[in-house]
């Protein structure tokens, strides 16, 4: 027994002619009469009495009806669903990421995403970086988007697309700096400071610019992600070293009323993004096409702030 031959089997219940089942089918009536007559071979039962020209169906047709409207109706629902995943409008996507972007970028960037497709659904978690590339390497989440700083040991576990860049100098917008082209270690000698915790990796590359210009490190804020800092610097309490896409968050989010203006700062201060996904497992390709997309804005964000496009 297989699809065809209860999809012939469904048509001529319905209908209770051959011919008619074989209009609607766009088949013969030869073809449509041995399809039923190769089903009832193939379990052994006849399904339908000849009287003349019709058909009249025995209790175990009645039977065989149900399973097959039910059957029939469960390829085709799999059927449109997978079209629709084909298509990128059904499906779901688990997304981790670090609390710079998961906080108002991605939320952003995922509204867009799904605004014409309303069967997609997100899941959202936010997770500090070796977090991310744990939760992503346990196969746990489709996607990761964390810091670029290399860790080892669970790296065969995922892939990683890295997207680098560099780091920029937030300072109040009422700050003589504010004014400055570009800002350097130099400039800001002994000025309060924000800063990640001391055991990140951006923290030890400022301070060692610091010490390579002979200024002072001034810390007086830190904190475990930048935007917290943002609320200090706005108040005109300090500046920080701090990432594009944090910065690009508060861009967004305080449109109109900025109160922090973001600088290129010297030396260099690299701070890049990793895309991650599981080794072991392929992307859907509503996922895929989510990665493609996120990386394309992520690539342009970082291209208008290496292109000068600061608030």
């Amino acid at each position: 027994m297989n699809s065809h031959q209860l999809a012939v089997f469904h048509e001529v219940m319905k209908t209770g002619s051959v011919s008619q089942a074989a209009r609607n089918l766009h088949r013969t009536q030869p073809a449509i009469s041995a399809a039923i007559k190769t089903l009832e071979e193939e379990l052994g039962l006849t399904l339908f009495l000849r009287e003349g020209r019709r058909l009249v169906p025995v209790p175990e047709a009645q039977y065989l009806m149900e399973e097959a409207t039910e059957i029939l109706s469960r390829m085709e629902t799999a059927q449109q669903n997978l079209a629709n995943m084909r298509d990128r409008v059904q499906g779901s996507i688990r997304i981790v990421a670090m609390p710079g972007p998961s906080t108002f970028l991605l939320p952003e960037f995922i509204s867009r995403f799904v605004a014409e497709k309303p069967e997609v659904r997100v899941t959202l978690a936010t997770r500090s970086s070796p977090q991310v590339r744990s939760l992503v390497a346990a196969g746990s989440f489709d996607i990761g988007f964390c810091d670029m700083t290399r860790f080892r040991g669970d790296r065969r576990l995922y892939t990683a697309e890295e997207l680098p860049s560099n780091c920029l100098c937030a300072v109040p917008v009422s700050h003589p700096l504010a004014r400055r082209a570009m800002v350097t270690a130099g400039d800001l000698n002994g000025l309060p400071m924000g800063a990640l915790q001391p055991d990140h990796n951006t923290y030890q590359a400022t301070s060692q610019a610091f010490l390579a210009a002979g200024a002072e490190f001034n810390l007086r804020y830190d904190a475990q992600y930048f935007l917290p800092l943002f609320h200090f610097i706005a108040a005109g309490q300090a500046c920080a070293v701090v990432d594009v896409l944090s910065a690009a968050s508060y861009r967004r989010s305080n449109a109109g009323e900025e109160r922090i203006r973001f600088l290129p700062f010297q030396p260099e201060i690299p701070f890049g993004y990793s895309i991650l996904i599981p080794s072991e497992r392929p992307l859907s390709q509503l996922a895929a096409s989510f990665v493609e997309a996120w990386r394309q804005n992520v690539q342009l964000i970082l291209a208008e702030s290496a292109g000068g496009n600061r608030s």
